[in-house]
């Protein structure tokens, strides 16, 4: 049997994880991530602050009020909008206490961060 989020063993979100592909700075402005997020047919995309750590996850869902394009989503940094924020996984966090904490959520990827809080993965279900 293969191990995964719905069949987890003494796995820890280290063994499941991927890199994230797609990673925007916090700077980024909202029109900007749109496009990106458009273009690249991807579900999210991965927030880093201006010191590199995780500053959450940006979905579709955030950007559906911006969708009619205005001059604020021409100006205003997805720092300034609503998206899912920590607390996120570590690495040696075990499968089964992620699976539990992404299902209470009902998150479909977590970024999984150091210690430090720099993004080393992501865990989707």
């Amino acid at each position: 049997m293969t191990t995964t989020l719905e069949h987890p063993t003494t796995t820890t979100v280290g063994d499941l994880m991927r890199h994230p592909e797609l990673q925007i700075g916090d700077d980024v402005m909202v029109d900007t991530a749109m496009d990106i997020l458009r273009s690249s047919g991807a579900d999210h995309l991965l927030v880093r602050d201006e010191d590199g750590r995780c500053a959450g996850l940006l979905t579709h869902l955030h950007l559906a009020p911006f969708q009619a394009r205005s001059w604020y989503t021409e100006r205003t940094p997805v720092r300034n909008i609503v998206l899912d924020r920590g607390p996120f996984a570590t690495a040696d966090m075990s499968a089964t206490t992620a699976a539990a904490a992404m299902r209470s959520r009902d998150l479909t990827s977590w970024p999984v961060v150091d210690h430090d809080g720099h993004v080393v993965g992501l865990l989707s279900i």
